[in-house]
């Protein structure tokens, strides 16, 4: 059996910090990753596309994210499985009554936690969210499913399997051993955003098109080949358009940022690159100035979105302004030290150097909070 396993799609997300036109291209790039992934599926001749949870970004998107989900899907001749995730859970009256309504035939929809022979002998055991968070494991019920005839058990949920982060005790966990304890050959899961093997028979693919700052990895879905009695071999496959990345640069001066820059722009591509970059150090005031024309006239420019956060930058002081350290307490002391060091040279002259520096920034800093 191959599928493809997918989740944390998030159709109808805001992006609500960007501009309209980063805005616009994030939101169509989520839908353009349904495309994707279909192409995926039919190259590698998969014939089902497992999204597990989160298909929606909320359980009321507007009627447009919902025809726009539903009209791709229809495109291709893969069968898609949904999940309800939550963001998206399943409630009577809710989201997944209007999805089917658009009555795409090769669109099922998981609402309800039964199993599904999706091929002779491969069972398909759901587990969808009914509230956004449950105390308790939404996949316990994998061990009563029956599945008659079973040659391969597949699980699909939506959850953790560990604490991400979170402080206390984090909604919708998930055993770790789930797929041993329920006899799966493999348990597709969704929640975290970046890709993740939990073990050899438990997955996530993380989001198909990445949404944060962080992962250097653009999204992916995963090629899931599985047979009776043998590991699954699971194979990652691009779908994301847009890379989001983070960066901390130290910078010295102008020369030294410039170099970091080039090296940036030949590793990615510019026009789907988003970029968070944090800049420190001391530099010249001319320096200063040039990168400043260099983040505003070229890279703000040929990025889809930058972001700099500058203010860790100080400009290195003039030969008065460390003159003017006071020369009374510790302060003094030390500033006269490594004005000594500085004047006698030597292989520490260029260390005394860059610690006055930082003396004087700090002392500065101290000063103007002092008043």
């Amino acid at each position: 059996m191959r599928f493809i396993h997918t989740a944390d799609w998030q159709l109808g997300k805001p992006f609500g910090r960007f501009d309209a036109a980063t805005r616009t291209a994030l939101t169509e790039a989520r839908f353009d990753a349904i495309d994707a992934i279909a192409r995926a599926a039919a190259e590698h001749e998969a014939g089902h596309v497992l999204v597990a949870g989160d298909v929606f970004d909320t359980e009321g998107p507007d009627e447009r994210t919902v025809i726009q989900a539903a009209t791709r899907m229809e495109r291709y001749a893969c069968r898609w499985w949904l999940l309800p995730g939550n963001h998206d859970f399943a409630r009577n009256g809710g989201l997944w009554d209007r999805v089917r309504k658009r009555g795409v035939a090769n669109v099922t929809v998981l609402a309800q936690p039964e199993p599904h022979e999706i091929a002779d002998g491969i069972w398909l055991l759901p587990a969808p969210l009914l509230h956004r968070h449950t105390r308790d494991d939404p996949t316990e019920s994998f061990d009563r499913m029956e599945t008659p005839g079973a040659t391969l058990r597949i699980g699909l949920a939506h959850g953790s399997i560990r604490d991400f982060g979170t402080q206390g005790e984090a909604p919708n966990l998930i055993a770790p051993d789930r797929a041993a304890r329920s006899k799966l050959d493999y348990l597709a899961l969704g929640d975290w955003h970046g890709l993740l093997c939990v073990d050899a028979r438990c997955w996530y693919s993380g989001t198909p098109e990445t949404d944060r700052f962080g992962r250097d990895e653009p999204g992916q879905c995963l090629l899931v080949d599985v047979a009776p009695g043998a590991l699954p071999v699971v194979t990652p496959l691009r779908t994301g358009r847009y890379q989001w990345l983070q960066r901390d640069w130290t910078v010295a001066d102008a020369i030294d940022f410039a170099a970091l820059c080039d090296d940036l722009l030949t590793a990615c591509e510019p026009a789907a690159t988003l970029l968070r970059l944090s800049l420190s150090g001391i530099v010249p005031l001319t320096d200063r100035v040039a990168m400043l024309a260099r983040t505003e006239d070229d890279l703000s420019h040929r990025l889809r979105f930058l972001d700099v956060r500058d203010g860790d930058v100080v400009t290195r002081p003039t030969e008065q302004d460390l003159a003017a350290l006071s020369t009374e307490g510790m302060i003094g002391k030390v500033a006269a030290m490594l004005r000594t060091k500085i004047e006698e040279g030597g292989a520490d002259a260029h260390h005394a150097r860059r610690a006055l520096e930082r003396l004087f920034v700090e002392t500065l800093k101290a000063q103007e909070s002092a008043a």
